[in-house]
């Protein structure tokens, strides 16, 4: 399997690979299709990376630009993520995580912050201390990783891509 980034031609596949893996699940209504193609449209997609096997595109993820509270600058979204539902529990998606903060890093980023199962993302290095807050939800949710300096406290908010 090859991490890569997204090239222009995979815009369909991860279109589809992005619908099939959130319309089975419960807590989807199933827009992250959609938010990948905005995310896309509007050049907020920051980070789009694909797990390439054999040439077919079994994973995604997507990294885009946050504000926490009042900070407006440095801090990313993870998501959505996706990957192949015959694939998933395999580590795709873990590695697809890993190597997007990574390249975060690198490009001297302050932060990731993402709304999930902390179970889940726990073993990438995110937590949750209460601080960050997205609407109404259960803040242990809301997770972020720090990179530099301090854990930030506030609202999370993410690209208009995300809004419907």
């Amino acid at each position: 399997m090859l991490i890569r980034f997204e090239r222009p031609e995979d815009a369909d596949a991860i279109h589809e690979l992005t619908w099939l893996a959130f319309e089975p699940m419960p807590y989807s209504n199933n827009t992250e299709a959609r938010i990948v193609r905005d995310l896309r449209a509007s050049g907020d997609l920051t980070l789009s990376l694909v797990a390439d096997e054999g040439g077919e595109i079994i994973g995604h993820v997507a990294f885009s630009p946050i504000s926490v509270g009042d900070i407006e600058h440095g801090w990313y979204g993870l998501g959505p993520i996706s990957v192949k539902p015959e694939r998933q529990r395999q580590g795709i998606g873990r590695s697809l995580i890993l190597k997007g903060l990574d390249l975060l890093r690198e490009r001297d980023a302050t932060g990731c912050a993402l709304i999930g199962d902390p179970a889940v993302y726990r073993g990438a290095g995110f937590e949750s201390d209460g601080k960050l807050t997205y609407g109404d939800l259960d803040t242990r949710y809301v997770q972020r990783i720090v990179f530099k300096g301090s854990p930030p406290s506030g609202a999370l908010k993410f690209s208009p891509a995300f809004d419907e």
